[in-house]
Parts: structure tokens; sequence; C-alpha cells
């Protein structure tokens, strides 16, 4: 019994400490933080809609020149 008590208060002694770090170690406030967050998952959208594009346009390209090599034949 005296085991669990112990466990039990220092995991809540510990969630309290840790909860307190993080809020007083953040180098940013919430809003400041949800949106530099916003902006780099908006720049990686971009960066993958631009990567698919440019593969979508080299296998149609690799895809034509295979078709032209077949009707060649």
């Amino acid at each position: 019994m005296r085991k669990a008590i112990a466990f039990t208060f220092g995991a809540v002694l510990g969630g309290i400490l840790g909860g307190l770090a993080a809020l007083l170690l953040t180098p940013y406030s919430g809003k400041e933080l949800r949106s530099t967050i916003r902006k780099q998952v908006d720049d990686i959208q971009i960066e993958i809609k631009e990567a698919s594009q440019n593969k979508r346009a080299e296998l149609e390209a690799q895809l034509e020149v295979l078709i032209e090599q077949k009707e060649a034949k």
C-alpha cells in the first residue's frame, strides 16, 4: 500500500513539475507557437504539392516515351 501511495505521489509531482517546466521553458507563447507550426505545415504542404506535380510530369514524359517505343515496333 505504501509503495502505491509513493508511486502515485511521485507521478503527480512529476507531472506537475514537468508541466511547470514546459510552461516556463517554451520559447514562444501559445499563439506564436501555433502560428509558427501552421506556417511550417503550410510550407511543407506546398513543397509536397510541387514535388508531386514534378514527379507526375516526369512519369507522364516517361509514359509517352514508352508509348512511342511500343508504337514504333
